[in-house]
């Protein structure tokens, strides 16, 4: 591969313009990614950049390979060679290494290398990313230049350079270029994104010639996971030409295939792609903490078939993770006064929480969040109810340095503090529960409580919480339920008896699952001070605050559950279930990371994967994933970490597919007509015919053979027709909604398919259902499609 210029007289892939701080992205084909600058803390003077990828790399290069195991962030530094590509020239200066990730060579059997007449192995490519290489800022030096050294993939295309840069003035600029990757002959396989179990096709491989002299070389095809028959044989390519062989791959059971395709020694390309099973799918879930060893028991279907029993362990963030995750994700929810509360009141406690997790906080994006959250909390505090200002009053208080929150906050704890009636009640009004009245005096007292930064404050508080502390103790025999026990004790000022009292009651409501979580459940008509119903995990939340301390209670179980349904983006709800989540987690979990953590996952004492996460990893959620055959029955499964984390949940699912079986309830009917015998390249016709009830919707779906697919036309049509109210194609399968039926003949719709791969495919199972109705479905087992 030769480098070309960008603009003349300057060496390599870079920019000649004026600037200071670079965006680079390099993408394949004409596929461009939006990519935006990040502004430099420090640039250097004007003058010009060079940014220099040099195809094929160095010896001297230093590359970031993905580790075993671990999240996509983890990498290990090591040098690598040229690969794939021509010649490389010396860098012209040091540069940043790039967050790239280029995969170990796959494994393949014993004697799956090809080799030629005199032995020499052809150099495979493995590596075909879209996107190779994002760099949101490169610092130029003095002179305004900057190298970056790349190691171009081995995907034989034609690369496009995108570059946005801006000075330190202001000024912006940006540049494209392109450059092609390729090689004088080089093999080509063309692979079905999957296939299912029970397939055997004839795939595609192109051999292509780009020299001005025939080429006559050995093709091999070596497949791991399947079986391949005349893989095989000696092919002539002319000048400037290419011929295509099809090779016999038959899939048994479900799981990964890797193919390996070399021609002589010139080239040889490796690619993977699953096999899927063709049975109905069956998941079993078991969760926990990773404080200790946790063994669970779990039972496999008897009739798995081969290669469809797979274990997957899900690892969920600790607190750091759960901190992280809501900084970047509580500004994009829904706009309301607990959310806008809550996401106050992170912003000001962040910068202590992330330190005391082992984090340094990022000041421009708290500031970002608090002049947000502020904008909203001012407007809601104008003129705002009992109820609003006990919401808002801790998250204007948690910004001490502004004088305008720090105002806010005195006076709506003020507000809160005088609402308070002689019998010590606070807030209630018509149609009030005494439970719900209870919860809203709780309330009022931590609001009360969390102003006490000042003489006055701490006088306020404690008469505030003198006169709560009667009303709990008086209507105790009243608080009957688990959860407004659980906020009496995490909000209220319940003390001695009162209090011992109500932990008895947290623990006797609390329920335990088989996997040996615990959480707190819900009672009929208990609702929170806003009238809302509390949800389970607003309520488990309560309970690990509430039993702080308590040596019976189960806090490593509460604390299981209460990661394994906490999910990134969402939280545990809305701002009152996450403010009470979050403060949950932090007790629980309030330990930094360790450096490292080795995680096995074994069945009856034998390993059956495992894998070491660092810290960083530690701060995502993460999975193992692993075959599991002779899962059948029931085994007993151990998750263990080494150290044990108590910060970290997990979530343990066994799962295998299962033949499927003709189903009818409700009254369904469904048939489907496939193509009796189908070409490659020529659309066929596929009938469903339904029977159901009037007026239900209707949903169908079909799993399609590998490299079928669907004519958008024909489901255009559909559409137009009124059969079908809309219909959409992902993962191997066709989903149609099918419009609510008058009474009278079964419903009959037709679409097209378009095979593009030969051989004797399997469909997948039909079903016919109602959303939302699991009583009413119909199914059909899998059938086989032989394309010609």
């Amino acid at each position: 591969m030769k480098q070309r210029s960008w603009m003349s007289g300057v060496v390599g892939l870079g920019v000649g313009f004026v600037l200071g701080g670079v965006t680079l992205a390099l993408v394949a084909g004409d596929v461009i990614r939006k990519t935006m600058g990040q502004s430099a803390a420090a640039l250097a003077g004007d003058g010009i950049v060079t940014m220099s990828p040099r195809p094929g790399g160095s010896d001297a290069l230093q590359r970031k390979t993905m580790k075993s195991f671990g999240s996509s962030n983890s990498y290990d530094d090591e040098s690598v060679g040229s690969r794939g590509g021509g010649g490389a020239e010396p860098p012209m200066a040091a540069a940043p290494v790039m967050e790239v990730a280029a995969p170990p060579e796959p494994e393949m059997e014993e004697g799956s290398v090809s080799e030629d007449k005199g032995g020499a192995a052809a150099p495979t490519r493995a590596w075909f990313p879209e996107t190779f290489l994002f760099e949101p800022l490169v610092v130029t030096d003095a002179n305004g230049s900057a190298t970056v050294p790349v190691r171009v993939p081995d995907r034989l295309t034609q690369w496009r350079v995108l570059a946005l840069a801006h000075s330190r003035s202001g000024a912006q600029a940006g540049a494209v270029t392109s450059f092609a990757g390729t090689l004088p002959t080089y093999v080509d396989p063309v692979l079905p994104p999957f296939l299912r179990a029970g397939d055997t096709v004839r795939l595609p491989v192109q051999v292509v010639n780009t020299t001005d002299k025939a080429v006559e070389a050995a093709l091999k095809v070596d497949v791991k996971g399947a079986q391949v028959e005349a893989g095989a044989r000696t092919v002539r390519v002319p000048a400037r030409g290419s011929v295509v062989e099809l090779v016999t791959v038959k899939a048994g059971g479900a799981g990964p295939v890797t193919l390996r395709a070399s021609l002589g020694d010139t080239d040889a390309v490796v690619r993977d792609f699953d096999v899927w099973a063709t049975g109905q799918p069956v998941v079993q879930t078991r969760g926990g903490s990773l404080a200790a060893p946790r063994t669970l028991s779990l039972v496999g279907p008897a009739d798995a078939q081969a290669g469809s029993e797979r274990v997957r362990l899900q690892v969920y963030p600790g607190a750091l993770g759960m901190v992280r995750a809501e900084l970047a994700a509580v500004e994009r929810r829904p706009v309301d006064v607990a959310g806008d509360a809550y996401a106050l009141l992170l912003a000001g406690q962040a910068p202590e929480l992330l330190k005391s997790l082992g984090e340094t906080a990022d000041p421009a994006a708290l500031k970002a969040l608090s002049l947000v959250a502020t904008q909203r909390v001012l407007r809601a505090g104008r003129a705002p109810s009992i109820e609003v200002a006990t919401r808002l009053a801790e998250g204007a208080l948690a910004h001490p340095d502004n004088p305008v929150l720090a105002r806010l906050g005195e006076r709506l704890v003020a507000q809160v503090a005088q609402a308070q009636r002689p019998d010590g009640t606070c807030q209630g009004g018509e149609g009030w529960t005494l439970q719900r009245l209870l919860v809203a005096t709780a309330n009022c007292a931590r609001t009360v409580r969390a102003a006490q930064g000042t003489p006055e404050g701490k006088q306020r508080a404690a008469a505030f919480t003198v006169r709560a502390s009667g009303v709990f103790e008086r209507y105790l025999p009243q608080v009957k339920d688990g959860y407004t026990a659980a906020v009496l004790l995490a909000e209220g000022s319940a003390e001695g008896g009162v209090a011992d009292a109500l932990r008895t009651r947290v623990r006797e409501a609390l329920k335990s699952g088989p996997d040996g979580t615990a959480w707190l459940p819900v009672e009929p008509d208990t609702v929170r001070a806003d009238g809302e119903l509390p949800s389970e995990a607003e309520a488990t939340a309560m309970a690990v605050l509430a039993l702080q301390g308590d040596a019976k209670a189960p806090l490593a179980d509460l604390g299981a559950w209460l990661l394994a349904h906490y999910t990134p983006g969402l939280g545990w709800g809305d701002g009152q279930a996450n403010r009470v989540g979050l403060r949950a987690a932090l007790a629980l979990f309030k330990d930094p990371l360790p450096a490292r953590v080795r995680v096995t996952v074994a069945r009856d004492g034998q390993v059956v994967t495992e894998g070491t996460y660092d810290t960083k990893a530690l701060r995502e959620v993460l999975a193992l994933e692993a075959a599991a055959p002779g899962s059948a029955g029931t085994h007993a499964w151990t998750v263990r970490a080494e150290p044990a984390v108590p910060g970290l949940g997990f979530s343990l699912a066994l799962s295998a597919a299962v033949p499927w079986k003709s189903e009818v309830k409700g009254g369904l009917q469904l048939a489907v007509t496939g193509p009796k015998e189908a070409r490659v390249g020529q659309l066929t016709n596929v009938r469903v015919q339904v029977g159901a009830p009037s007026s239900l919707p209707l949903r169908f779906q079909q799993e399609l053979p590998a490299g079928v697919q669907v004519d958008p036309a024909s489901l255009a049509a559909l559409v137009a027709s009124g059969q079908v109210t809309s219909w959409d194609v992902q993962d191997g399968a066709l989903s149609l909604d099918l419009s609510p039926r008058e009474q009278g003949a079964p419903v009959q719709v037709e679409f097209r398919v378009l095979p593009t791969l030969a051989g004797t495919l399997q469909a997948g199972a039909a079903r016919l259902g109602v959303p939302g109705r699991p009583d009413i479905t119909a199914s059909l087992p899998p059938t086989t499609w032989a394309v010609r």
